[in-house]
């Protein structure tokens, strides 16, 4: 590796360390885990005393342009080609996993709720707790054992829908919406009751196969005119899981700054990084909404994926009271997306049409001939 990739990977390694280190244990949901005695602050007074205050103008300002300067500088040096591409390849051969990865990560969440007696969300507690355990713990575990899959999710997402304009709190789970879908659109996939009950109707020599009134009439019928859409389930996946994200950002940090600063206070947040609890909080904020802003659009999709993660990780490790059971599903669906990539109607799809993609890097740095049509998807991590 040459002094100017080393530089560029040791900087690289440095700014996502910084980043997670700094703003990772502040990503929570901040209504799982504010103090009961947590005050309001104005929101307008806190937003025009922290972008007024020169040392926080210059920490952000420096921040985006490190982030910027990082990605032009991958572009234009493009290092450790041979480790991306390797990466990619194992990504893209785990793409049959994704409808149990995708029930795992609704099911397991689905069962925590039932237990804890809550709506999707911990924040969301209706008068009905026999009713909520009961519906919890049934779609969670239809859906790990993938029984009748796509059933379970089109109604779970109709329900949630429904509820949700007299709900509000329902968008601290907005990530089932992304994740519902892309159950509807792939199935249980494998392993699954579904695929266990499809094997079954369709062996002739199988008694079952005579009395299946299902899945040659309906299932395979149905299956076969949504198989053009499944290509957009990262569209979906990641688009929705933006959403999450710059609201997550917004509207726990920016426009709840009471809420939030006590929440510095109560982890002692300033003693990890010695920086005013108002950068804390900004920080989070902007850092949130901006790995958001990159899920919708489609840029570099992995590589904020991996900084998502990250953030998760730390946030678990550094909140020992946070419902971790209520983050699975982010947990999971930002983990399918590094499968997945940005898919269609991205930036990373983009880009693929202007830079070679990492394999093509190492093929012609080999002095190989490459096959555009089965390189990978594109530089950045579509």
């Amino acid at each position: 590796m040459t002094p100017s990739r080393n530089r560029l990977l040791g900087g690289c390694l440095t700014l996502t360390a910084l980043l997670v280190a700094f703003v990772g244990p502040a990503t929570a949901h901040i209504e799982y885990v504010r103090p009961e005695d947590s005050q309001p602050a104005n929101v307008a007074q806190f937003l025009i005393e922290a972008f007024t205050t020169p040392f926080i103008i210059a920490v952000l300002l420096g921040g985006f342009v490190a982030i910027v300067a990082g990605i032009a500088g991958y572009l234009l040096v493009r290092p450790f080609p041979a480790d991306i591409a390797a990466f990619r390849e194992i990504m893209d051969d785990y793409r049959d996993l994704l409808p149990w990865l995708f029930r795992l990560s609704m099911g397991m969440p689905m069962i925590g709720a039932g237990f804890g007696g809550y709506f999707f969300s911990p924040s969301v507690q209706l008068p009905y707790p026999t009713v909520l355990r009961l519906f919890g713990i049934s779609v969670g575990f239809l859906l790990l054992f993938g029984l009748a899959t796509r059933v379970v999710a089109v109604t779970t997402l109709l329900i949630y829908l429904a509820v949700l304009p007299a709900e509000p709190g329902l968008l601290l789970a907005f990530e089932y919406v992304p994740g519902l879908l892309a159950i509807a659109l792939l199935g249980g996939g494998r392993p699954s009751a579904d695929e266990l009950i499809a094997r079954m109707a369709n062996d002739d020599r199988t008694l079952y196969s005579d009395f299946d009134p299902f899945y040659r009439r309906v299932a395979v019928p149905f299956a076969e005119r949504i198989e053009p859409y499944t290509e957009l389930v990262p569209t979906l996946l990641r688009v929705g899981i933006g959403i999450a994200f710059v609201y997550l950002g917004i509207t726990q940090k920016l426009l709840r700054p009471g809420e939030a600063l006590s929440v510095v206070a109560k982890y002692d947040l300033t003693a990890v990084v010695p920086v005013a609890p108002e950068l804390w909080v900004i920080g989070a904020g902007l850092t949130e909404a901006l790995v958001g802003v990159m899920f919708i659009v489609g840029a570099f999709t992995r590589g904020f994926s991996l900084v998502a993660f990250g953030l998760f990780v730390t946030t678990l490790f550094g909140l020992p009271d946070d419902p971790v059971v209520a983050h699975i599903s982010l947990f999971g669906l930002v983990s399918a997306l590094l499968i997945t990539g940005g898919g269609p109607y991205s930036v990373d799809r983009w880009l693929k049409t202007r830079f070679d993609s990492a394999a093509q890097v190492v093929a012609r740095e080999n002095g190989e001939q490459s096959d555009p049509a089965t390189a990978d998807e594109s530089v950045s991590g579509d």
